[in-house]
């Protein structure tokens, strides 16, 4: 019987699957940092006080890479370069989602606008992260290998996602409300066929890798259109939503200097 925990354990059971996985991951989220960083040096004079917490969601981004290269060496693999039709971040930035690459490079400063464009991109993306790390703590949570890993990485996934929803909120509060649902239906609407089609992509290395047979990926291929049909209809809702976080002022204060992933 096919589940999200037994299609898990085959991957990371199977070296060359393992590789790719990790490969895969370590370089959506080191993309991920660098972003961060460059926002966080373009952040206009009128919203200094947030260059902080950017400058901490990239940093804990930079270290989910790590994470995932370290997972790498254990097993004493390297990394293995990512097929473009399964770069995530690279396929959000083509579709126009986000901040392009092209404007980060420049030494110009941002706009609120780009600031609410960068928060409401990464209250969809990280309701995403945030969902597939509970999923993966709660079946993997205490694996011997890459159950520290998952759990730190969780952990990190859903402060962010309460700071989008704290910020997002206070925007909403000085009058960036229109824009910001506009830009947020925006990019959940793109972020959900790109997951479609990213997934859909991973899942035909692997079942290459692993020598699935063809009903089973089709059975995978299925399920993974069933999932978009599901948030096309109605699910991409949740990806929308604004709503006060438990977690207050999450990326707030130093960044935390204790021991990484090892």
């Amino acid at each position: 019987m096919l589940s999200a925990r037994s299609l898990f354990q085959e991957i990371v059971d199977h070296d060359d699957s393992f590789q790719l996985f990790c490969s895969i991951a370590a370089s959506g989220e080191s993309q991920g940092g660098w972003e961060n960083a460059r926002i966080a040096a373009l952040v206009p004079d009128g919203m200094r006080e947030l260059a902080p917490k950017i400058t901490r969601h990239g940093a804990d981004e930079d270290k989910h890479g790590r994470i995932f290269n370290a997972l790498l060496r254990k097993r004493g693999l390297p990394p293995v370069p990512v097929p473009p039709e399964t770069d995530y971040t690279m396929l959000l930035e083509r579709r126009g989602i986000g901040l392009a690459h092209e404007k980060l490079r420049r030494e110009e400063p941002l706009t609120e606008q780009d600031i609410v464009v960068y928060l409401a991109h990464s209250r969809v993306t990280e309701q995403r992260a945030a969902d597939q790390m509970v999923m993966l703590v709660r079946q993997f949570g205490e694996h011997p290998e890459v159950g520290k890993a998952i759990r730190m990485i969780s952990h990190d996934e859903d402060n962010h996602l309460a700071y989008c929803h704290e910020e997002l909120l206070r925007l909403v509060h000085e009058g960036h409300g229109r824009s910001i649902q506009r830009v947020l239906r925006e990019s959940a609407l793109a972020e959900i066929s790109i997951y479609r089609d990213v997934s859909l992509a991973v899942m035909d290395h692997m079942g290459r890798l692993l020598r699935w047979p063809a009903p089973k990926a089709a059975a995978l291929a299925a399920g993974i259109r069933g999932m978009y049909a599901y948030e096309r209809f109605a699910g991409w809702h949740r990806m929308i939503s604004l709503r006060m976080p438990e977690r207050r002022d999450a990326l707030g204060g130093a960044v935390p200097t204790a021991p990484e992933y090892a």
